[in-house]
């Protein structure tokens, strides 16, 4: 059975194959130009191998922040266009000003118009080469879903909507004593004919939901080691959502999941939270000696956009679920909250022109620098609630205060990667996000969230 068996990649794989080709195309176009069009501004060597190495850190940092490695973005024309003239073009003004570790400027302007649309050729050569190629069917993943029919479509969604080449082709119902359902999305296999199923269908993978174990009866169990001996992958479900989704799915989970969520060795490791908090001081006094220098602006912003009190202090939930007291710019009318508190959303009439652009760039947020230098909050983590939506959330989100074993942060793996919480719902995916990074917690996963934070900032995202 393995011969029919196609190839895929995983998330994690394309990313490296991204990053790999990226780079490769990006030097052999410089080599290129360099043979045909006598370019000498860029040439590798053993003396000046540093300038090699200095334009791969340029190319895969600018790619990260411009998110060429966001599979999303990868997979549409238009988006990764935006993307390669952004990063090309960031990548190349920064390499011609960066002095000692790159060439000296060249006399000939046109060089500098080559090394440019080098970069930018191979770029866009590359990712229009994965578009045709490597983001078609020829690579999608297929699997099979193993749980009950009422699940099937919920299940089957929190997958497929984040990765754009997983394909659940069809699920067996384990759940026996259930009546057929009507308008299901993708085929229901009869257990007898699920070898039949995956042969021709040439899965890669069966995921089983075994949130119930009792509709794994003997036939289907038979079934399923059967096809493990022939090569088969067999996952559970909750180990596949989290891999793809970067989430921890708490709702498919029972109240005791602490059995199955060893909280990151990090979180106690003391040289990394010293290293953390260092830079967190350093970051916290370059962000506040910021603040100050746009204070002026944001002063004026206020008089006329705003009119009213320039900052406002409300409290805010903490690490051990020690209340503190936050600090951010005003962005909101007056009495905002005098019908009581409210969630705000993503269109909230209670904010104010200007207070939506310094939600949009951020600029709201500064002020918090002054916590974090005080070690009530740290940049990266949870974002810190208010105890009164705590409470309300708590009461129906049992694992929603496990958020507080870990300082709140200015940003976060939650607000990097989900818009505002304005509901219930959004709460709990967001708690899957902060559960999932206090579960990985780690200077990797810290560098992440920054350079999506730097995204989300350049691109205007804030919220």
């Amino acid at each position: 059975m393995e011969k029919y068996k196609n190839i895929h990649f995983e998330v994690s794989e394309r990313k490296v194959l991204l990053r790999i080709f990226d780079v490769f195309f990006v030097f052999l176009a410089l080599y290129v130009v360099g043979v045909v069009f006598k370019f000498d501004y860029f040439n590798i060597s053993t003396t000046n191998y540093y300038w090699t190495i200095v334009l791969c850190l340029y190319l895969l940092f600018f790619g990260s922040v411009f998110e060429m490695y966001n599979l999303q973005v990868a997979s549409n024309q238009f988006q990764v266009i935006k993307s390669i003239i952004l990063t090309s073009s960031t990548t190349v003004l920064l390499y011609l000003l960066t002095p000692i570790y790159t060439p000296v400027l060249p006399n000939n302007r046109l060089q500098i118009l080559i090394f440019f649309f080098a970069i930018f050729g191979a770029l866009f050569f590359w990712r229009m080469i994965y578009l045709q190629f490597f983001a078609s069917n020829r690579f999608l993943k297929k699997v099979i879903l193993v749980c009950d029919q009422d699940q099937a479509e919920e299940l089957i969604n929190g997958l497929v909507t984040v990765d754009p080449h997983y394909r659940v082709l069809g699920f067996v119902n384990s759940d026996s004593s259930a009546k057929p359902l009507q308008n299901i999305s993708v085929s229901v296999i009869p257990i007898n004919e699920l070898d039949i199923f995956v042969k021709e269908n040439a899965i890669s993978e069966i995921v089983v939901a075994s949130q119930k174990t009792d509709g794994i009866t003997v036939d289907l169990y038979n079934e399923l080691i059967y096809l493990l001996e022939n090569g088969f992958i067999i996952r559970e479900y909750t180990q596949v959502y989290e891999s793809i989704t970067h989430r921890i799915p708490v709702q498919y989970v029972s109240r005791d999941f602490y059995r199955f969520f060893p909280f990151s060795r990090s979180n106690q490791n003391h040289l990394y939270l010293l290293a953390v908090r260092f830079l967190e001081i350093l970051t916290s006094l370059v962000g506040i000696a910021f603040g100050i220098a746009i204070l002026p602006i944001i002063i004026i912003g206020n008089l006329i956009g705003n009119r009213g009190s320039l900052f406002y202090v409300q409290e805010r939930v903490g690490k051990n679920g020690e209340v503190f007291k936050i600090v951010k710019f005003r962005t909101m009318i007056k009495n905002a909250e005098k019908n009581g508190a409210v969630f705000a959303t993503t269109n909230d009439t209670r904010i104010t022109p200007f207070g939506k652009f310094l939600r949009k760039s951020r600029l709201d947020e500064f002020p918090q620098f002054i916590n974090i230098l005080k070690g009530d909050m740290a940049v990266i983590g949870p974002r810190p609630e208010r105890p009164v939506f705590v409470k309300e959330i708590a009461e129906v989100m049992p694992f929603y205060e496990t958020r507080h074993v870990v300082k709140p942060g200015l940003t976060g793996w939650a607000q990097v990667n989900y818009s505002y919480g304005a509901t219930i719902d959004d709460s709990l995916i967001k708690l899957q996000y902060d559960l999932y990074y206090i579960k990985h917690r780690s200077l990797f996963l810290d560098f992440n969230i920054i350079f999506k934070t730097l995204s989300t900032v350049l691109f205007y995202r804030g919220q």
